[in-house]
């Protein structure tokens, strides 16, 4: 019986999945593995960890020695022999060694680090990407966590401000340059206002709207694309990947835009016997049905597991994903599931939001703490499409929740009759995720819209005659700072007030979190006004989610 002969190139996540998964399908599968560098199976997200020392030991990173999987796994291991050509018609790979033929192949190459154009950057000794494991033995060659006093960081993504957190950690002054004009980019921008000034609470500065274009090597000053230039000891540059797939695309191999490779949910590429799985595949969304990018540890490993199952002669599929993440920001921790405002615009797809801030435990119980989440969800069905949040506790249990929501195509109303756990130390009686549903469900029903900071912004901005109505008590306005303009009239003296009320105006009224804003809002209502808006939040979602 002829042995089925599987090749599987990249040995960082996607790859050794793959391998592993292809041993238990097929115990006669002759399995072969290239890997360019010396290392496998190493936790990249870990790296800006183990720069302050959370992680103790650069062991600590590395998940499986080449060993297991030659021993235990079966596996061929070719490690420092990089791939330098396939012919997917005569089914070869090329290595410096030769060739080796396949019956079935596995990409799972990831993806190179980007890097900009940079004037003077091959005469500058003091940089390195922060991808690889190799990236941070140079780091740590170099002696940045002992010497350096400065470092910059070119990219406000998720690897750049976890390297940012860390970096303070060892002590060490940080600048974050980024091109956008915000940090996280993949989050709304009121999500990443808070982010930011968590950032630049801890003392780390950050510049928007620019970029490095030069380096002065004679002074070891970065020179930006806005005209400012300052001194750093070193720099990182955390921006993006590209996926790495020029072999089988110069072969024709269908791509996204960006270069990922376009798989079904079986993860075989256009190109027949080749698989393709990690930050070298898209992968599909299950939202909209098109195919995704999401470079995660997550999908690389189903997305191997069921590429190295069917190159066995299994049958298993990996349905998708829809761009759940979250991170880590010193006190602070921020997530998202399933799309963005961002992304619902850019497609054009009607949705409404509930956006609270809510108590992560009951007020009774000792130092609480506010979770700042938007759902988002469409305007005719109801049914949940994402949701980002932030706060400094509980974060990771709703976007969890929020998350298989989503994959089980629940609606808005079917939120409030979620069975959530409750105890005090880990949820009030109603969990926000809870009270995220009735705030949508209230909104829906009563005479009154529910606006976020972006939209409340728009409302002052376009409508002159537009009323702002604050209704906290008087010593909150004097703690807290109100709205420009804004007429303050106590909830508790509302009813007896409405005369000062002009009910032909459109009307936004605001409290601290939203609740009292919300009782207006239905006192206003039954009381002849019509056009009536509550923004979301209160004056705490404006004072921590805008530069206003």
């Amino acid at each position: 019986m002829k042995r089925t002969k599987i090749i599987i190139i990249g040995g960082l996540s996607a790859g050794p999945s793959a391998a592993a998964k292809a041993r238990r399908t097929n115990e006669n599968a002759e399995i072969i593995l290239f890997e360019k560098t010396k290392h496998i199976s190493y936790a990249t997200c870990g790296i800006p960890y183990a720069m302050s020392g959370k992680i103790k030991t650069r062991d600590k990173l590395m998940v499986v020695q080449p060993e297991l999987l030659k021993k235990r796994f079966g596996v061929d291991l070719h490690l420092n022999e990089p791939v330098i050509d396939i012919d997917p018609n005569a089914q070869l790979v090329y290595t410096s060694n030769g060739s080796y033929s396949y019956d079935k192949l596995v990409l799972a190459t990831g993806g190179n680090a980007f890097l900009p154009p940079i004037k003077n950057i091959q005469n500058y000794q003091n940089w390195a990407f922060a991808k690889t494991i190799e990236d941070f033995d140079k780091i740590m060659k170099n002696g940045v966590i002992d010497k350096a006093q400065h470092i910059t960081i070119v990219g406000a993504g998720l690897i750049g401000l976890e390297t940012a957190e860390n970096l303070v950690h060892a002590g060490k002054k940080v600048t974050i340059v980024e091109y956008a004009d915000q940090v996280l980019g993949n989050w709304d921008k009121k999500f990443a206002q808070i982010a930011l000034h968590e950032l630049t609470k801890n003392g780390v500065e950050v510049k928007l709207n620019t970029t490095v274009k030069e380096i002065d090597t004679s002074v070891q000053e970065l020179i930006l694309t806005n005209g400012e230039r300052f001194y750093t000891d070193y720099m990182l540059v955390g921006i993006s990947v590209k996926p790495n797939t020029e072999m089988l695309i110069a072969k024709g191999a269908e791509h996204l835009q960006n270069g990922a490779l376009i798989v079904n949910e079986r993860m075989e590429t256009s190109l027949p016997n080749i698989y393709a799985a990690g930050d070298c595949a898209s992968i599909p969304n299950l939202l909209t049905g098109e195919s995704s990018w999401y470079p995660m540890g997550t999908h690389s490993n189903k997305a191997g597991r069921v590429a190295g199952a069917n190159a066995a002669g299994g049958n298993e599929t990996f349905e998708g994903a829809y761009g759940t993440a979250i991170m880590k920001l010193f006190d602070y921790t921020i997530a998202r599931t399933g799309m963005g405002i961002k992304e619902l615009e850019r497609k054009q797809i009607n949705y409404k939001s509930s956006m609270i801030i809510a108590g992560t435990t009951p007020g009774f119980y000792p130092d609480p703490k506010d979770l700042f989440l938007e759902i988002y969800f469409d305007a005719d069905s109801g049914v949940i499409l994402g949701a980002e949040m932030i706060g400094e506790k509980g974060v990771d249990k709703r976007v969890d929740v929020l998350a298989t929501a989503i994959y089980a195509k629940l609606t808005i109303s079917d939120l409030p009759r979620l069975d959530l756990a409750y105890a005090p130390p880990y949820s009030p009686a109603k969990d926000p995720v809870v009270v995220a549903g009735y705030v949508a469900e209230n909104s829906l029903k009563q005479k009154y819209q529910e606006v976020n900071v972006t939209k409340a912004a728009e409302l002052i901005h376009t409508n002159k005659d537009l009323i702002l109505l604050d209704v906290r008590n008087v010593a909150e306005l004097h703690k807290n700072g109100a709205l420009d303009n804004a007429v303050n009239i106590p909830l508790d003296e509302l009813r007896n007030r409405l005369e000062e009320l002009d009910p032909n105006k459109s009307i936004l009224v605001y409290c601290a979190k939203g609740l009292r804003g919300y009782l207006s809002s239905l006192i206003l209502a039954h009381n002849g006004f019509n056009n009536i808006y509550n923004l979301a939040g209160g004056f705490t979602a404006w004072k921590n989610m805008t530069n206003k």
